[in-house]
Order: structure tokens, then C-alpha cells, then sequence
């Protein structure tokens, strides 16, 4: 089917562009049963997609076009062939914010990536307010609201695709009475503003260091705390919890030059949510990973679980639903298991799984030795790419810091030899997986190790820990020589 539905995107977009592409290839697939593909024009990308579900398209269509009147920075409808239910979108590149995260305990987020946070809420502010006082919510797809009904359909989803399947155990009948008290809580809060639905790292690109966003096609009308809570209990993205409370103020304060908001009032209300969110979550990492076994989504239950007991120390649980908060606790203490005969774990990727290293090294010092003991992988030469270094004002940086970022994401040239390199490794990881090894290393040099090196080397590792269930550790060997260093 791959190859069929790869055709019928190309066609659409011979049709708009005028000629066929030169190349086309498949992009990771996600949560969905959407297909996307990158399709090439000399210089020019853009992401082709196939949707079968109609109904789900025309809301992806109206809302984009909505969004782009109000000058929010969404991907542009390019083409769309309803009966074929393909569309090509603007290409946003394959910088997630996620990947710009640190991924590591008890790390605080920097200046760079609290700013990046701040612009994001600025925007969410943005398409819960302003965007919602013109939106048609009877397009939205699969339901117009956030309603009592929306809400049954997630705490069942949680209930029978967690809590059956991991085997934790439960009285039914207490805990639908406390479904039932749980909606009513959620309910009091105002629901007339647009809800993003899954708002959060992995559906936020950074281009040129700004924000874009996607995958709103399942919004619809909902209160504003959900949005909110998304963002900053977004599992895998593990913000320290003091930081999450600094971005719950200035979103406060941003929301609150929209609408009027009782701050403590909100606050609560907030934790009732993020309690929701990871209900829906929590029945979708059990679906997804238990019943699809796609141990991709296996990975964020662990920091789920740290959110969890993280609400319960500080008592942020529902008072009005104490035995569903049995259960929570129950699932923090407890070590959920998939499968009938409960010997699959679903908790954190076994130690064994496979390791990509990646590296960014100066040519001058000779590339560096393979010391996974395996005695394989690539080496990527970046000296013909365009030089930042070459730059005054670039100098003093390195390939990490935002305006080298840019300026080498502009260049086409880097473009393409970065697409060439990642089309290299993406097999190598997906046969080390199929036959079970355990270890990848992955090169790129330049002349210093500063710039094109460091770029590519953390581009790479982003790309590949938002798309594979692997560890990746990345080592710059020329970072002790930076500017700055010691």
C-alpha cells in the first residue's frame, strides 16, 4: 500500500509544481495512520501526506486556513486532492522542539530553550482566544467539543487500554462513580476557546528559531487549562517541575491580558487537568504500545508515572474523586506489566537496547577512535558545506547556538548533504534493531569541530531519538577547545 499512496502524492504533485519530484521519501510515521513523504524540487521541499479519513482533512484543512488569516505560523495547504485524500503541506524542516530538550535528570532548561517556551505560550494564547471567536467548532473532527461526552470516551480509554492490560486492580463500579464526579469537577471551568488538543513538544517544529506548529487537526471547543497542562506535563520533555511553574505564571499572565483569570482558582483547575491529560495519556501508551506494540510510546510512561507521584506528594490529586486517586497511587507504587502473561515490561527500555553515538571532531586533530567495541558505523566529512567560521559574528559560537542554527538551515547545500547522511544511518538503526545490536557510532568533522560538525551531530541526534526507541549520546571531542572553555 506504501507504494500506491507514495504515487498518488507524487502525481499531486506533479500536477501543482509541473513536473514530477526528483525524489520522494518516507517520513517516520507517528501516532496516526497518516502518511507523509518529503518530496524534492531541486532546492525546494515540501511534505506530502496521505490521510484516508475525510472528515479529519476537512478539519485540517479549515483551521490551517483559519489560522493563516490570523497570521499564526501553521504549515500552508499547498494542494489537496479530496479524492485520492492526499495533500502536500509547507515543509517545516525536522527540528522539534523536543529535540532541542536536554533529555537528562534533573537538568534545567536554559535561557535559549525558556525563551523558545515563552514564544510558544504567547502563541497558544493566540489560537485558544483570538482564533477561537471565528472557528466553525461543528467542522471539528472527531468531536466539536471538549464535552461530558469527549471526556467519557478518554477516562474509558485509560480504563480499558491501561488499566485492564496492565492489570492493576480496580472496582468498577467505584471507579465510574468517580468518572462521573471527575467530569462534573472538569465541567465548571469556561469551555468556549479553541482546544489544541495535543499540545505539546513533539508537535511544535522550530524553524529559524521560531515556533510552528501542527497536528491541531483533532482540536475542537474546550477550556483553556488542557492546552496548558499538555505543554508542561508533556511526558517525555521532563521539565524540572520549578520551571513548570515559572511557565504556568507567565502563562497566567499572557492569558490573563485576554480573558479574566482567578489566578489560585486557575491554578487548581490546572492540576485537575494536567490529571486528565494524563489519564488520556496513559490509555494511549497502552493502546499504542501495548495492543499496536509500538514500544516507541513506551518510553514516556515512566516520566508519566514521576508526574504522578510528583502530584501526589504535593497533594495536587482531586479531592473529589478519592478512589480513582487510589488507583493512581496504586499505579505509582506498583510495576505495570503488558501482555497476559504480565513477563513484558512496559516501564523504561531494557538496558540492552541499542546505543547511537554521535560525534562532532576537528579533521585536524584526526577522527577519533571507536571505542564501543564494535568497530563500525559512518563518518561524515562536512568541510565542503558553507563555513559560519568564516563569519566574525559567528566566531565566538558554536553549532548549537541558535543563529548558527539559522544560518545554516538557510543554506540549501546543508540541506542536502544532511538529508543525504540521515537517509545513510536511518537503515543501519532500523537493521541494528531487527537483529539486535547494541551498539552505532555515527561521525561528522569539520575543520574546528565547532560549527557544521556540532550542528549536524545534534540535528542527527534530535531527529533520531524523536523518531526511534534507541539511546543516543552525543559527544563534541573539540568542546573543551570552544571559545569560553577552559
Amino acid at each position: 500500500m506504501d507504494w500506491i499512496t507514495e504515487r498518488l502524492v507524487s502525481d499531486l504533485f506533479a500536477g501543482w509544481y509541473g513536473e514530477p519530484p526528483h525524489k520522494i521519501t518516507p517520513m517516520p510515521a507517528g501516532g496516526s495512520n497518516r502518511q507523509y513523504f518529503r518530496l524534492w524540487a531541486k532546492n525546494y521541499t515540501v511534505v506530502g501526506a496521505y490521510n484516508p479519513d475525510t472528515r479529519e482533512n476537512e478539519a485540517f484543512f479549515q483551521l490551517t486556513n483559519h489560522f493563516h488569516s490570523l497570521g499564526l505560523p501553521v504549515p500552508k495547504v499547498l494542494a489537496k486532492d479530496t479524492e485520492t485524500n492526499c495533500y502536500l503541506v509547507t515543509d517545516l524542516g525536522d527540528t522539534r522542539l523536543f529535540s532541542l530538550l536536554p533529555h537528562k535528570e534533573n537538568i534545567d532548561f536554559d535561557a535559549h530553550v525558556m525563551s523558545l517556551y515563552q514564544r510558544v505560550i504567547d502563541h497558544l494564547v493566540v489560537f485558544q482566544t483570538e482564533a477561537a471567536k471565528k472557528i466553525d467548532f461543528s467542522i471539528c473532527y472527531p468531536r466539536h467539543a471538549f464535552d461530558e461526552q469527549s471526556m467519557i470516551w478518554d477516562l474509558n480509554y485509560f480504563k480499558y487500554y491501561f488499566l485492564k492490560i496492565t492489570g492493576i486492580h480496580f472496582d468498577e463500579q467505584g471507579l465510574e462513580e468517580d468518572f462521573r464526579r471527575f467530569i462534573q469537577l472538569l465541567s465548571k471551568s469556561p469551555a468556549g476557546y479553541f482546544m489544541y488538543r495535543d499540545f505539546q513538544s513533539r508537535n511544535i517544529m522550530i524553524r529559524e528559531d521560531n515556533p510552528w506548529f501542527i497536528d491541531y487537526q483533532g482540536g475542537r471547543k474546550g477550556p483553556l487549562e488542557y492546552d496548558i497542562a499538555s505543554l508542561l506535563f508533556d511526558a517525555k520533555a521532563n521539565i524540572p517541575f520549578h520551571q513548570r511553574e515559572e511557565l504556568l505564571s507567565y502563562y497566567m499572565d499572557k492569558a490573563g491580558e485576554k480573558v479574566s483569570i482567578r489566578r489560585e482558582t486557575f491554578r487548581r483547575s490546572f492540576y485537575d487537568f494536567v490529571v486528565m491529560r494524563i489519564l488520556q495519556a496513559l490509555g494511549t501508551y497502552g493502546f499504542r504500545g501495548g495492543v499496536e506494540k509500538k514500544k516507541f510510546f513506551l518510553e514516556s510512561l515512566p516520566y508519566a508515572l514521576n508526574n504522578l507521584a510528583w502530584l501526589d506528594e504535593n497533594q495536587l490529586f482531586p479531592k473529589e474523586t478519592p478512589y480513582l486517586n487510589r488507583i493512581l497511587k496504586n499505579i505509582v507504587q506498583e510495576k505495570p506489566t503488558l501482555g497476559e502473561d504480565g513477563r513484558e515490561e512496559i516501564l523504561a527500555p531494557p538496558d540492552d537496547t541499542l546505543t547511537v553515538r554521535i560525534g562532532s571532531f576537528s579533521y585536524r586533530n584526526g577522527i577519533p577512535a571507536d571505542n564501543s567495541g564494535h568497530g563500525g558505523g559512518f563518518v561524515f566529512d562536512c568541510r565542503a558545506l558553507p563555513n559560519p567560521g568564516r563569519e566574525e559574528r559567528y566566531k565566538s559560537l558554536t553549532g548549537k547556538h541558535h543563529d548558527v542554527i539559522r544560518f545554516l538551515n538557510n543554506e540549501p547545500n546543508v540541506a542536502a548533504f544532511f538529508e543525504h547522511a540521515k537517509n545513510l544511518v536511518e537503515p543501519a538503526v532500523e537493521t541494528y534493531l531487527e537483529r539486535g545490536f547494541s551498539s552505532l557510532t555515527v561521525s561528522f568533522g569539520c575543520t574546528g569541530g565547532q560549527h557544521r560538525s556540532v550542528y549536524c551531530a545534534e540535528k542527527l541526534a534530535g531527529h533520531l531519538r524523536d523518531n526511534y526507541e534507541i539511546n543516543v549520546i552525543v559527544q563534541h571531542f573539540e568542546e573543551s577547545n570552544w571559545p569560553g572553555r577552559s
